[in-house]
């Protein structure tokens, strides 16, 4: 089933240095842990389009502009965060590129906000499938605590820009293609829906990747390219990135690190 994405990922794995522990796989199949892998992919694609919002609202677009992206996430919000809403949402998202304005200052703020609105709505989309998925087979919607994997990785982020931005972009490209990595390798020990339903999101985590690696590379170019190497910032957070990935983890989530004795926190 994987062979013929086998150029797609290559990269991705070149890009992470390091592959999902075998011993988290061990833990993903497990049926009895079905219900919280998916309901935290569920918060994962989630947090990716508010992530993706946050990045535009703060760097790209207009007061006005940034009013209309809270508004576009907000259902989603309401019925994760406060069990508002039956899970059915407005297709309306599909039309909200033309309502933003990018900022003038930056050639690269038009950028960003084209290829996050276009990240924002097929996270959103691929949050909707994960919920029918998890609905159809009578599995619980839940409140889940934070993962350590981004709050670990964040806190990395430098508190000058164009640095904090760069290292955001960078960090959202580990994020998905991590996500891409473990869709490839959990898949062939799922269900055949589930199985199918990983692969198909392989291109669009890849892409979504690669969006954010040239994102950061046009900021650097746009400033100083010699002062903010890309490269090199990339190498220093794959440090951190494979670390949590390596590590002992108490907690059991799409994307945390080695089991402890097979333990899953509540």
């Amino acid at each position: 089933m994987l062979d013929k994405y086998a150029e797609l990922l290559a990269p991705i794995y070149d890009f992470l240095g390091t592959c999902t522990p075998d011993s988290w796989i061990d833990e993903a199949k497990k049926p009895e842990n079905l219900q919280r892998l998916l309901v935290d992919h569920m918060h994962c694609e989630l947090k990716a389009a508010q992530s993706a919002a946050f990045l535009i609202r703060k760097y790209a677009v207009d007061n006005e502009s940034a009013k209309t992206l809270l508004g576009w996430v907000k259902p989603y919000e309401d019925f994760v965060y406060r069990k508002v809403g039956d899970g059915k949402f407005s297709a309306s998202k599909n039309e909200l590129i033309g309502s933003l304005t990018a900022k003038p200052e930056f050639a690269y703020n038009q950028d960003i906000l084209e290829k996050m609105v276009r990240l924002i709505k097929e996270e959103l989309h691929h949050f909707e499938q994960v919920l029918e998925i998890i609905q159809q087979r009578g599995l619980r919607v839940q409140s889940l605590n934070a993962s350590r994997y981004a709050a670990g990785m964040i806190k990395h982020v430098r508190t000058f820009e164009p640095a904090a931005l760069i290292d955001k972009l960078i960090i959202g490209a580990f994020i998905e293609a991590r996500s891409c990595e473990r869709f490839a390798k959990l898949a062939p020990f799922l269900d055949d829906e589930l199985a199918r339903f990983y692969v198909s999101l392989l291109r669009s985590e890849a892409r979504h990747y690669q969006d954010y690696i040239e994102l950061a590379e046009q900021v650097a170019q746009a400033t100083d390219p010699k002062r903010f190497d890309v490269a090199a910032r990339i190498a220093e957070l794959k440090i951190i990135e494979n670390a949590l990935i390596d590590s002992p983890d108490e907690d059991f989530k799409f994307h945390s690190g080695t089991p402890v004795n097979g333990s899953v926190a509540a």
